[in-house]
């Protein structure tokens, strides 16, 4: 969706980008600080383990930490904190799951631990005292981009991932991300035959979300091998385990065909009944809901004001919990994607973006335009 006016929310992320500045030693702040206008580090995103620009929490100390875990949440509700931090834990849980290994061949992750709870880095584009300005929150699983322009925030892309998406615990089972599954099924049970049969664009899920990590969302995308999303080429033990996590989904030709990214895949929201725009509203604003109250409430009514309208709801994979799926949801300014495909469909990738206005796009246009005597 469009960036909203949040004046209170910006204001919060300003000043808690600048308590964090102000711990860090001149070393620290310069791996921390990028300009506003360096484009493709701003664009650059990623979900999986490996190093990146900025600085990780293994690089802070207790106080910094904290600092920065306070700059994070403030670019999420509660509930968006408690699902990302919790996300961050499971990295110890997922080490011990694959039997605290060193990790795969040819991934340089920026810490001695395949799997670091710590490995989150922190970006600050340009100044929090600036009119214009930015920050990123990163590492496995988790992905937080704000552009602030004065009191408008442009929120996307939101990425949350977990693996284990489910885990054993007390009686029940730890899931982050229960909602944007359960919902989503929800919506899928109460399609009759015939929306069923427009929604479900393939048999097969694809192995991971369809636009990955692109700096902007593609007409034509489709999901990218894991070592290209890693930086790792030329591996052959890389390209076996692609080729067989296809194999394993049934994905081939035919599925990609169905699940690259276009302008008309799935159920439209105006062949629904009430029940089921509702439905598809709940499921849409799980994601919105992800960010703080004030930035969540303007969200919503974009949403409501024509971007659920234009809504389409498409569906791959199996119907049953426990098989690999995959879903969108897509209109001109949003478009969700969530993947559980790995780890015999134990591990999910959920992300929300907007295909005009992710990194701020249009809000910085608008800036410059107005800097420069133009239509703001």
């Amino acid at each position: 969706m469009p960036a909203a006016h949040a004046p209170a929310t910006a204001a919060r992320m300003a000043e808690a980008a600048r308590a964090f500045l102000a711990l860090l030693e001149p070393h620290q702040r310069a791996r921390v600080l990028r300009p506003l206008d360096d484009e493709a580090e701003r664009r650059r995103w990623n979900y999986a383990p490996m190093a990146r620009a900025g600085l990780p929490l293994s690089a802070m100390t207790a106080l910094q930490q904290r600092a920065a875990h306070r700059l994070a949440a403030s670019g999420l509700s509660r509930s968006g904190y408690v699902a990302a931090s919790t996300i961050m834990g499971l990295e110890n849980t997922l080490d011990a799951v694959e039997g605290w290994s060193d990790g795969p061949p040819g991934v340089d992750t920026g810490s001695d631990r395949w799997r670091d709870p710590q490995l989150y880095f922190i970006t600050v584009f340009g100044d929090p005292d600036a009119q214009s300005w930015g920050w990123r929150f990163e590492g496995h699983h988790v992905s937080l981009h704000h552009t602030v322009s004065g009191g408008t925030i442009a929120p996307t892309p939101v990425f949350l991932g977990a693996n284990p998406a489910a885990s054993p615990l007390g009686v029940g089972l730890l899931r982050p991300l229960a909602g944007e599954e359960d919902l989503a099924r929800e919506l899928l049970r109460s399609l009759d035959a015939e929306r069923l049969a427009a929604a479900r664009i393939s048999a097969a899920a694809p192995p991971d979300i369809v636009q990955s990590n692109r700096p902007r969302v593609e007409a034509g995308a489709l999901p990218l091998p894991t070592p290209a999303l890693m930086g790792i080429r030329g591996d052959a033990r890389w390209d076996e385990r692609a080729r067989a996590e296809r194999e394993r989904l049934g994905y081939g030709p035919a599925q990609e065909a169905a699940l690259r990214y276009g302008d008309a895949a799935g159920v439209a929201a105006a062949a629904l009944d009430a029940g089921q725009r509702e439905r598809l509203a709940a499921l849409a604003a799980l994601y919105v809901d992800r960010l703080p109250d004030e930035l969540a409430a303007e969200q919503r009514a974009l949403l409501a004001d024509g971007g659920l309208a234009a809504m389409r709801f498409a569906w791959a994979g199996g119907v049953e919990p426990g098989e690999p799926h995959y879903y969108r949801l897509q209109a001109p300014r949003f478009l969700v994607e969530y993947d559980c495909a790995q780890n015999e469909a134990n591990h999910v990738h959920a992300v929300w973006r907007d295909p005009e206005g992710d990194f701020g796009e249009d809000l910085l246009a608008r800036h410059l335009a107005a800097a420069h005597g133009g239509p703001a």
